[in-house]
C-alpha cells in the first residue's frame, strides 16, 4: 500500500510532464488549405490594343483650277450643303473681259473668212475660164483656209475661257458638312503649279472611321470582318463599336517600331464621334460566348510533399514533360484526392483560359494553396490574417 502511494505521484507527473510537451513544446504540423475554383463556362476573348484616329468615311477636298482673288464667300465651318450649292467665288473681272476679248476676235475671224469665202469663189471662176494663172488660185484657197483655222483657233480660246469663267464660281461636288474652310475674302489664290484647296468637306458624320496603328508583332492575328471596340476621352464611359473593313499593306516606321493602317468602320448615328478625335482601341480576333474557362492560375500550380498527409495525390499515369502549345496540366480536387489532368486549351485573355478537352463544369480546379497553423485555424475560425487589425467589440472589449 505505501509502495502504491509512492508510483501513483510519480506516474502523475509523469502524465503531466508528456501532456506539457506535446501541448506546448511539440512541433505542430502545418495544414495545407487549397485554393480552388469551380470550372464554368463564360464568355472568352483575345484581342490586341492599339491606338488611333477618328476620321470621316468620305471626304472631299474643293480647290480651284484658275488663279485669282477670292471675292465671296458663302460657306463657313460645319456648314451643310448640297451637291452643286455656291460656296465661294472668284473676281470675275478679268475672266469676264477675257470671254468679251475673244469674241471680238472670233466675229472678225469670222467676217475675214467671209472674205475670204468670196474671193475664192471668184478666183476659182477666173482660174476656170483661164482668165488668172495657178499660182493666183493657190493664193486664194490658201487665205480662205487659213481664215477657216483661224476661225476654229477662236472659238476654241472662248471655250477655254468661258471654262475659267464658269470656274470662277465654287461649286459643292457633294452633299455633306465642311469641315475646313483654308481662305477668307480678299485672299489670292494661285493655281499655277498645284490646286489650294478651300474647304474640305465631309459626305456623311453619321458613318466614320477609326485608323488604328497596330504593331507589327499582332497583324498577323487580325482579319477584316472581325469586331472592336474603342473609347475616346470625350466619352470615357461610352464604349463604340466598329467593325475591321481594311489592313493597309503600306508599313509605318517610327522609332524603330513597325505598325500598319487598319482601318475600321463605325457607325456614328448621335454624332458623339468627331473627326481628330484619339481613339483607344480593343481588336477581338477570337471569341467565344459560352466557353468552359478555368483560371491562368491554374496552369501554374503544382502540389508539394508537404500535402501528402492530408491529401491522396495522383499523379497522371501517362504524364510526359513536353506538351503541344494548345496543352496543359491542372490539378483538380476531389474530396480528399488531388487529381492531375491533362487539358487542351484554346482561348487565353491572361486572365482565363478555354478548356477544349479534359474537365467539365463539375470539376474544381486547384489555383494555389497556402500553409496554416492549426493553432491560428483554432484561434481565428475565420481565416482571418493574425496581423490585420481586429474588429471593435466581441472578444476585443475591454473587460
Amino acid at each position: 500500500m505505501k509502495t502504491l502511494k509512492t508510483v501513483i505521484p510519480v506516474l502523475l507527473i509523469l502524465l503531466a510532464g508528456t501532456s506539457a510537451w506535446y501541448f506546448i513544446f511539440r512541433k505542430k504540423e502545418d495544414l495545407v488549405q487549397l485554393n480552388t475554383e469551380q470550372v464554368k463556362r463564360a464568355y472568352i476573348a483575345q484581342s490586341v490594343t492599339a491606338t488611333g484616329t477618328i476620321q470621316p468615311v468620305d471626304t472631299v477636298a474643293v480647290g480651284t483650277q484658275v488663279s485669282g482673288t477670292i471675292k465671296s464667300i458663302y460657306a463657313d465651318f460645319n456648314s451643310v450643303v448640297k451637291k452643286g450649292q455656291l460656296l465661294a467665288e472668284l473676281d470675275k473681272t478679268l475672266f469676264i473681259a477675257s470671254v468679251d476679248q475673244f469674241n471680238a476676235n472670233l466675229a472678225q475671224a469670222e467676217s475675214q473668212q467671209v472674205y475670204q469665202q468670196g474671193n475664192y469663189d471668184r478666183q476659182s471662176q477666173l482660174y476656170k475660164v483661164g482668165a488668172i494663172s495657178k499660182a493666183d488660185y493657190d493664193n486664194a484657197l490658201y487665205g480662205l483656209n487659213s481664215a477657216k483655222a483661224n476661225k476654229a483657233s477662236l472659238i476654241a480660246q472662248l471655250k477655254s475661257a468661258q471654262k475659267s469663267l464658269d470656274l470662277a464660281s465654287i461649286y459643292s461636288p457633294i452633299d455633306g458638312t465642311i469641315l475646313s474652310r483654308n481662305v477668307s475674302e480678299g485672299q489670292t489664290v494661285a493655281a499655277s503649279f498645284s490646286t489650294p484647296t478651300l474647304f474640305t468637306i465631309a459626305k456623311d458624320l453619321t458613318r466614320m472611321q477609326v485608323r488604328a496603328a497596330v504593331d507589327e508583332a499582332d497583324i498577323g492575328n487580325i482579319k477584316e470582318g472581325e469586331h472592336a471596340n474603342f473609347t475616346v476621352d470625350a466619352f470615357l464611359n461610352d464604349v463604340f463599336k466598329g467593325t475591321i473593313s481594311e489592313i493597309r499593306l503600306s508599313p509605318t516606321t517610327s522609332s524603330n517600331v513597325v505598325t500598319y493602317t487598319t482601318i475600321i468602320n463605325a457607325p456614328n448615328d448621335e454624332k458623339k464621334l468627331k473627326p481628330g478625335m484619339t481613339a483607344s482601341i480593343k481588336i477581338f480576333t477570337k471569341e467565344s460566348d459560352s466557353a468552359l474557362v478555368i483560371p491562368v492560375k491554374a496552369l501554374k500550380y503544382a502540389p508539394d510533399s508537404s500535402m501528402t498527409k492530408q491529401y491522396l495525390i495522383i499523379v497522371d499515369p501517362n504524364r510526359t514533360e513536353a506538351l503541344p502549345n494548345d496543352e496543359a496540366w491542372v490539378w483538380i480536387k476531389r474530396g480528399n484526392q488531388v487529381i492531375e489532368k491533362k487539358i487542351k486549351t484554346g482561348i487565353n485573355d491572361n486572365t482565363h483560359v478555354e478548356v477544349l478537352e479534359g474537365l467539365t463544369e463539375a470539376d474544381v480546379v486547384i489555383t494555389g494553396a497556402q500553409k496554416l497553423n492549426p493553432g491560428d485555424m483554432n484561434n481565428d475560425p475565420t481565416g482571418s490574417s493574425p496581423f490585420m487589425p481586429k474588429r471593435p467589440g466581441g472578444n476585443n472589449k475591454k473587460k
